[in-house]
C-alpha cells in the first residue's frame, strides 16, 4: 500500500540529527513529499522523476521488507548517501564511495546569461547528460527545482540543477558541460548562479560528489565548499 509514513512511530526525533546524514529521506518525508511512494517505512521518489529511495536510520528487517515489497522482487534500489548493510539475501549491484559537501563560503551571484530551463528543454538535456554523464536524470527530475542552462547558436551546452531538497538545504546537481566548451568557467557560473537562488530562500547549498572524482571536487572547493562527510552511494537487489 502506497502511503505517507509516521515517523514518530518509530520513536526516532528528527532533532537527534541532521537531516544531510539521510538528505533523501528528509526530502521524500518533507518538501518532495509530493513526490514519494511509499510501503510502509520504505520510501521511493517517483521513477519518472529520480532512482533514489530511503529508509529510516539504522533500518530494521521489516524496513527492509518494506523496501523488497515497494520494488518487487529482483528489483533495485538506490540508496544516496547513508551506508546501511541490506539482508544477507540482497545483492550489491553498485557500491560507490562519494562525498557530501557544503557551502562554507561560496561567492554565490546571479548570471544573467543563465536561463531558465523548462520541459520543452528535457530532450536536449537527457541528450547533454547522456554524452557527459553527470548523474541520473529522468523526464520528470526537472519538477525537483530550479534548473540553468547556457545556450549557443540554440544549443544547450551547459546545464546544471537542484536536486534533494530537505528542510533548511538544497543539493546541486546535474552540472553538466558539452564536451567542447569545456574550460570555459560555464559549470562554476552555474554552480554560484544556483546558489544564489539556494541563499534567497533562506537555505544552504549542499552537493555530493564521486570520492575518485578529485578533479570536481577541487572545483568545488575552490568554489567555496568544503567536504562535510565521507558517504556512499549504493544500489542494491531485492531478492529474486
Amino acid at each position: 500500500m502506497v502511503g505517507s509514513v509516521d515517523e514518530s512511530a518509530r520513536g526516532t526525533k528528527r532533532s537527534d540529527h541532521t537531516p544531510l546524514d539521510n538528505p533523501a529521506r528528509a526530502a521524500l518525508a518533507g518538501p518532495h513529499a509530493r513526490f514519494a511512494e511509499g510501503v510502509g517505512t520504505a520510501l521511493r521518489y517517483h521513477p519518472d522523476v529520480c532512482p533514489m529511495a530511503a529508509l529510516p536510520d539504522g533500518p530494521t528487517a521489516q524496513d527492509w521488507a518494506d523496501a523488497a515489497r515497494m520494488v518487487g522482487p529482483g528489483n533495485s534500489l538506490f540508496i544516496p548517501v547513508v551506508a546501511d548493510t541490506p539482508p544477507a539475501d540482497w545483492q550489491s549491484k553498485m557500491h560507490l564511495p562519494g562525498v557530501q559537501m557544503i557551502d562554507a563560503g561560496v561567492p554565490a551571484r546571479p548570471d544573467d546569461a543563465a536561463i531558465r530551463l523548462t520541459a520543452d528543454d528535457v530532450p536536449q538535456m537527457a541528450d547533454l547528460v547522456s554524452r557527459t554523464r553527470p548523474g541520473p536524470f529522468r523526464k520528470r527530475t526537472i519538477e525537483m527545482g530550479t534548473y540553468l542552462g547556457f545556450r549557443r547558436n540554440g544549443r544547450l551546452i551547459a546545464m546544471g540543477g537542484e536536486r534533494l531538497t530537505l528542510p533548511g538545504y538544497t543539493e546541486i546537481s546535474a552540472v553538466c558541460t558539452d564536451p567542447d566548451h569545456r574550460g570555459e568557467g560555464l559549470a562554476s557560473r552555474l554552480v554560484l548562479a544556483l546558489a544564489q537562488g539556494i541563499r534567497d530562500r533562506g537555505e544552504t547549498p549542499i552537493l555530493h560528489a564521486d570520492a575518485t572524482n578529485v578533479n570536481a571536487i577541487r572545483l568545488y572547493e575552490q568554489l567555496g565548499f568544503e567536504v562535510r562527510k565521507e558517504v556512499l552511494f549504493q544500489v542494491v537487489t531485492t531478492p529474486s
